[in-house]
């Protein structure tokens, strides 16, 4: 299914009303008229009277159906109007064509912003040919040497003044040891800028986040930005460590001090002597060795189990959990002075759902490695990912953030038959968590300081229910809509069409 999408310009409506023949068919008549499409669809913010007679004179010269979208723009210069009818209409055609529509947008007509706005979603969601036109050099095929995240659009008005507090704070664009660290959204910025300032300190820090966040990557970037980076980095997952064996795994053992004890051990404190000590998930260890923890932290000095001789460590404590301490302090599960001792910076990284512009960087970023580790794999195939995948994946509120997303490529990327991994290869490839494990703030409690993406939300949700309810009526519209709360099979495909799941 050949698809062109276009806003309509200036020069296509005097196309449809000039008897002049100098005058020419327009950026949009001589695309129809020089490539083959299934399907015209034309977006425009021009008046419906001259909107419809354009629609009749280019009728009359494709044989494609030609589909008129009328768009209110308080601006034909304002991006995120532009984005969102954009993104509306192509999900729309997704959820209609799926992974039969091939997509073609075209530069020339409309604003310079349009064109950008074309350019973006290109580039980052929907994998479409871009082209442009002229009377002089006709239609070809415009090739965009760069990516931009189409999420990104409302930074592209304060990115100057964000180059300009980079520059002021005399920090470089990607310090040592954090350029592993894919991003762009500003929460993420900002979290970049305060883990670069924290790195050249000695201070402990603590990091909060939900599970698969990136905790120990950016406690092994802080270490790399460090004066210690060449010094040991050692990670110790608190719980995983049995509770009779902790103290003598972090703070080591003399031979004979229990039983299994043949020889003399260092413990991890030892083994980070000069370097740093990553305690992840420190809020599992139990409150006695809480005690022993706040001890060594406070005297700089470990002590092996079955021994008095206090040995001295310079340790860096970078400590990470998926808790909040602060309740766990209030319900008595975790120590005030230990917080406060390990406290001294906190940082705590957001979870993907509310890293805005930052969900198809990852995803590229992650597809890229993933095609690399299996390239020498018997019979593997370079992955890429269709349109309505990247719509798929759009959709998806990531309870378990980066890893999850990194595992839904994994699976998708290995059961995919061929190159391309479609929507219903990601549609598979998701595990579906039980409603109880998904936190309310997944929908209710996201930041609102950076902007919250209402209708893509909504999109989201109804898209899901309407899903859910066709696949337990058996694609019974009217069994469907009692199910969701509407009143009639009528309205339920209007919503359908809505929000392109029909």
């Amino acid at each position: 299914m050949k698809i062109l999408v276009s806003w309509l310009g200036q020069s296509d409506l005097n196309a449809a009303t000039a008897d002049d023949e100098s005058v020419g068919l327009g950026p949009v008549g001589q695309a129809v008229t020089r490539r083959s499409f299934n399907l015209v669809v034309l977006l425009s913010n021009y008046p419906k009277a001259e909107s419809a007679n354009y629609v009749r004179w280019i009728e009359g010269q494709t044989q494609a159906t030609v589909e008129l979208n009328r768009v209110e723009l308080s601006s034909p210069t304002h991006f995120g109007e532009i984005y969102q009818a954009v993104t509306n209409k192509l999900g729309a055609l997704l959820g209609q064509y799926g992974d039969t529509a091939r997509l073609t947008f075209h530069l020339s007509p409309g604003t310079p912003a349009m064109a950008a706005v074309w350019i973006i979603v290109a580039k980052t969601r929907y994998g479409a040919e871009l082209i442009e036109s002229s009377r002089q050099q006709g239609v070809r095929t415009a090739n965009i040497p760069f990516d931009i995240s189409a999420e990104f659009i409302p930074e592209v008005y304060r990115s100057a003044d964000q180059d300009l507090t980079r520059l002021s704070a005399g920090l470089s664009e990607e310090t040592a040891g954090f350029s592993d660290i894919v991003h762009r959204s500003p929460v993420m910025r900002r979290i970049i800028g305060k883990a670069r300032k924290v790195a050249q300190r000695s201070v402990p820090i603590l990091i909060e986040g939900e599970s698969g966040t990136g905790k120990e990557m950016l406690a092994r970037a802080i270490h790399r930005a460090s004066p210690r980076r060449d010094e040991a980095f050692i990670a110790v997952n608190c719980g995983a460590i049995s509770r009779e064996l902790a103290e003598s795994e972090l703070f080591g053992h003399k031979k004979g001090a229990f039983t299994g004890a043949s020889s003399d051990r260092r413990g991890y404190f030892e083994a980070a002597n000069g370097g740093t000590l990553f305690l992840d998930e420190i809020g599992e260890l139990s409150l006695e060795l809480q005690v022993k923890l706040l001890r060594v932290l406070q005297e700089r000095q470990v002590v092996r189990v079955g021994s008095t001789k206090a040995i001295p460590v310079n340790v860096r404590i970078i400590t990470a959990t998926n808790r909040t301490l602060t309740d766990e302090v209030a319900a008595g599960r975790f120590r005030d002075d230990l917080f406060f001792r390990i406290a001294v910076a906190l940082i705590k990284l957001p979870p993907l759902r509310t890293r805005k512009g930052d969900l198809m960087l990852l995803v590229d970023h992650l597809l890229e490695r993933i095609n690399n580790e299996n390239s020498t794999d018997p019979g593997w195939q370079e992955k890429r990912l269709s349109p309505s995948a990247r719509n798929q994946l759009q959709r998806h509120t990531w309870p378990g953030n980066i890893r999850e997303l990194a595992n839904t490529l994994t699976r998708a990327a290995v059961w995919s038959n061929g190159p391309t991994i479609s929507g219903q290869d990601i549609t598979e490839a998701l595990l579906e968590l039980p409603a109880a494990a998904v936190a309310d703030e997944g929908i209710l409690n996201r930041p609102i300081e950076d902007g919250v993406d209402l209708p893509g939300l909504l999109q989201g949700v109804a898209s899901h229910y309407l899903r859910r309810a066709l696949d337990a009526t058996a694609g019974n519209k009217s069994k469907a809509a009692d199910l969701v709360g509407l009143p009639s099979y009528q309205t339920l495909t209007n919503w359908l069409k809505k929000y392109g799941e029909e």
